[in-house]
């Protein structure tokens, strides 16, 4: 193949990230469907794509108006194909304040941020912010970091593996919407591509997300092979108490205090941090903890919500949610414990008579389900279903799984103390390259080669990295999911709209992470630093395809 060496792809790669950043695409507005439309041109421009028109696909996605991926192959020599894959929403930009106007204005924006940042006292991370603003390396605005250079960077290897008359294999991009909020590009276009794969007579044998990264230091964390990513579940326990006056609170039973004892027994609890490939995940913390009263009443709430984030290294599904129950359980017998014994000694001081004390049990949404077609049959089943029509307009899932487990809790006519548990939004696995099969071997050596010669040609350093600390695509690019896992979700989620329906010929390959490093990703400072991102990133990608595609 010919020499990439002398190929500088700065001005290239800065050129498309401009571009591309001037194009608003906010997770979920008509500026994030309209994004793919003007991508495709921009992919048409190139001299390869304006002779093979055909090896542009437009893939529709979700929404209306509806969302779409592009998917761009550059063709050589037999079917062996490497992915590189990125998306193109970004989150909101309301939190540039007064700068709103500019966050998609690069060069504006770095001056309007100077201007403040030199004009007022300063906390830490402004001072390193502007110290990295004045030395020239670094460049702001919604999606330069997250992460549009690191389509860009992806954009410039398609373009420099065309101009290679002798080139070997197949390089094909995906670029898709949603990542910020569900994922539902890389999902939709995860069960599109074997048909498509099939049509254009290609075989993917490895992937690259070339999602952004931070770094608060020098770089050398940032400049990464990460080999997998940490999962995401979001568990929630819906609490039904027995509502009482406040006046005779030893009537009822609190679901306030049964969901403190949950809280207490979940938040921020060491021990159920998850460990593998030597790291420790941060603890499950509550996302959200509410009754669903909207008014003043003097009488106790009779049912209450909590939802945690738990992230995850190594913990399946379905472990997972058996150890939530668990721990539910355990909590609730714990509450009426306390509760009744409170109830017995305020007895004694009154001089009032002792009700026999409350017992309380756990339920699955599977189970509540069950018991909703039991007691309303089909007909209590579809008013569910238009319910959860009426709130797919949310895009707050917990609050979508909250107001249908309080509809199903009617419709199954069930009384308190009683604890419901079940999955509240989209289960991101984790995953995690190994070195078992013959595709993740012959990738790894890639890998390795080309990161040997990129940090002795442009004098840097790459590092492995073994758990890409984000919520991101990774988890479903490649990755066909465990179907006792698959089935344990489905069963104990809510919203169909958050249980994640493969395609039973779903394609599998490893995927890593190689992406733009920076700082401060979705806050007001967010900004790349420019010299990896448009320079040394699509020179490692070129050289890891160069070796990866050799027959």
């Amino acid at each position: 193949m010919t020499s990439t060496k002398q190929w500088n792809p700065d001005e290239r790669v800065r050129e498309l990230s401009y571009r591309m950043v001037r194009w608003p695409s906010e997770t979920g507005t008509a500026d994030e469907a309209a994004f793919a439309p003007k991508l495709a041109e921009l992919l048409r421009e190139l001299p390869y794509f304006k002779a093979n028109p055909g090896d542009i696909a437009v893939i529709d996605s979700h929404g209306s108006p509806v969302t779409k991926n592009i998917v761009a192959v550059v063709r050589g020599t037999g079917r062996r194909t490497l992915a590189l894959a990125g998306h193109y929403d970004v989150v909101e930009t309301s939190n540039y304040r007064d700068l709103k106007y500019l966050a998609f204005e690069p060069d504006a924006l770095l001056e309007a941020l100077l201007a403040d940042l030199t004009s007022r006292p300063l906390a830490a991370h402004e001072e390193k912010a502007l110290a990295d603003f004045q030395s020239g390396d670094y460049l702001p605005g919604r999606g330069m970091l997250d992460m549009k250079s690191g389509v860009a960077a992806g954009i410039a290897t398609l373009e420099h593996f065309a101009e290679q008359a002798d080139r070997e294999g197949n390089l094909v991009l995906f670029v898709t919407p949603d990542e910020e909020r569900g994922s539902r590009g890389m999902r939709s276009l995860r069960d599109a591509l074997p048909e498509l794969m099939e049509k254009w007579g290609l075989d993917i044998i490895a992937g690259i997300n070339l999602d952004a990264t931070s770094d608060q230091g020098d770089g050398s964390e940032g400049r990464a092979i990460y080999r997998g990513t940490i999962g995401k579940q979001l568990p929630f326990a819906f609490i039904v108490g027995q509502s009482s006056h406040a006046s005779y609170p030893f009537e009822g039973i609190s679901a306030h205090r049964i969901a403190a004892e949950i809280m207490r027994a979940v938040e921020a609890n060491m021990i159920l941090c998850d460990r593998g490939e030597g790291n420790v995940s941060p603890p499950p913390i509550c996302l959200e903890a509410r009754d669903f009263r909207g008014g003043y009443e003097v009488t106790t709430p009779e049912r209450t919500w909590v939802a945690f984030n738990w992230l995850t290294h190594s913990l399946s599904p379905e472990a997972l949610f058996t150890r939530f129950g668990e721990i539910v359980g355990e909590a609730l017998e714990e509450a009426i414990a306390q509760f009744n014994a409170n109830a017995q000694s305020y007895a004694q001081l009154t001089g009032e008579k002792h009700s026999s004390g409350h017992k309380g049990r756990v339920m699955t949404v599977a189970q509540l389900r069950e018991t909703v077609h039991r007691i309303g049959g089909e007909e209590a089943l579809q008013r569910i279903e238009a319910l959860e029509a009426e709130l797919s307009k949310s895009d707050n899932p917990l609050l979508i799984s909250r107001e249908l487990v309080d509809h199903m809790v009617a419709e199954a006519r069930v009384t308190g103390p009683l604890v419901i548990v079940g999955f509240g939004s989209l289960v991101y696995p984790h995953v995690n390259m190994g070195n078992e099969t013959a595709l993740e071997r012959g990738f790894s050596t890639a890998l390795e080669d080309a990161r040997k010669d990129i940090e002795r040609r442009l004098d840097t350093t790459i590092k492995y990295r073994e758990i890409f600390a984000g919520i991101s695509d990774m988890s479903f690019f490649g990755h066909v999911p465990d179907a006792k896992d698959s089935e344990i979700i489905a069963d104990n989620t809510p919203a169909a709209q958050f249980i994640d329906k493969a395609n039973s010929k779903a394609l599998s390959y490893p995927v890593v992470n190689i992406g733009p490093w920076g700082r401060e990703y979705h806050q007001r400072l967010e900004r790349v630093y420019t010299p990896y991102a448009f320079g040394v990133l699509p020179q490692f990608l070129d050289e890891i395809a160069k070796r990866l595609l050799r027959k």
